[in-house]
């Protein structure tokens, strides 16, 4: 399948971090400062990274007007949908999507929950949930984490940890979705959300599968690659994601689908975590011209999705 007829937008938070890792970069000449002066930059550089991190992870107002200008998915032509608020345990109010996907098929009883990046929202992802429409029939659940698009709050790793729970629970307890499979799937920071959230609730049987898309180890082991002058600082992040340290108890099947020109997480975290995986099944799927946005627009990528739905929504999940 060549590149998909809808591009989905590439909402990126990148501008603002390429100011970050700019004036990061610069803090690095303090090696070729004076020692008091040096002590002063290096001490700015460790306030900014443990004080402004938030800012620099989860920038949800990237790109402009993403917390108020969300796509309907009448826009991409979707017209089996619901827009729903649902209400988390500490009082957030969280935007979603329902879409169903085609009465009848084979994937009728399979939903799809669809954890989105660090930046933009879910209207911007509708392209996305329009081609696995075409390519798998299933159900496609949207969340929009806290803090992001027009759900309440403000987003953090324990946050965003509750939304997808709420996300899970709400599915498990809707009379349209309760007796549904559910593969869940995200992409970059969505994959850390995600494994999280195999990874806690995989016991009841109904998480038949998890995808994820250019994923990083931790937050910790991705500082070094994006804010090298920081790479001392490290361990002064709070927001850990420790996916590395997870997936290991992941124990449904995996699709792992690595966009090798990754400029932002290194394919190397995906092929780790590849390694790490005790899936009964875990497949590992290149795309050898895919970047961290347009991943999507590789050719394949919406056949390996649907092939592997379509696989452990039918039970066929011995290893081959």
């Amino acid at each position: 399948m060549s590149s998909p007829n809808v591009t989905p937008p590439a909402p990126d938070g990148n501008s603002f971090l390429v100011q970050i890792v700019s004036l990061l970069s610069s803090a690095a000449s303090h090696l070729r400062l004076p020692v008091i002066a040096s002590t002063g930059v290096a001490a700015i550089l460790t306030g900014l990274l443990y004080f402004k991190q938030k800012a620099l992870i989860y920038p949800s107002h990237m790109p402009p007007g993403s917390r108020t200008d969300i796509p309907r998915p009448s826009f991409y032509r979707i017209k089996d949908y619901e827009e729903l608020i649902i209400p988390t345990k500490d009082g957030e109010k969280l935007s979603a999507f329902y879409i169903r996907g085609p009465k009848g098929g084979s994937n009728s009883k399979v939903t799809v929950i669809m954890f989105h990046g660090n930046a933009g929202n879910i209207g911007h992802r509708l392209p996305i949930a329009r081609m696995l429409l075409q390519a798998a029939g299933c159900n496609i659940f949207m969340l929009e984490y806290r803090g992001y698009g027009i759900s309440t709050g403000h987003p953090d790793e324990s946050g965003l940890n509750i939304d997808a729970q709420t996300a899970l629970d709400y599915l498990r307890d809707r009379a349209e979705t309760r007796d549904h499979k559910y593969v869940v799937y995200g992409q970059s920071l969505g994959g850390a959300v995600s494994v999280k959230l195999v990874s806690k609730n995989q016991g009841k049987g109904d998480i038949v599968g998890l995808i994820l898309e250019n994923t990083f180890l931790s937050m910790r082991k991705l500082i070094p690659s994006i804010i090298p002058p920081a790479r001392y600082l490290a361990s002064l992040c709070h927001q850990v994601w420790a996916t590395d340290t997870l997936i290991g108890n992941v124990k449904v099947p995996t699709l792992f689908l690595s966009g090798l020109q990754d400029e932002i997480v290194p394919p190397t975290h995906m092929k780790q975590l590849y390694h790490l995986s005790n899936a009964p099944i875990k497949i590992w799927k290149p795309l050898p011209n895919g970047d961290h946005n347009s991943s999507v627009l590789e050719e394949g990528y919406f056949e390996a999705i649907a092939e592997f739905i379509q696989r452990v929504s039918s039970g066929d999940s011995e290893k081959k």
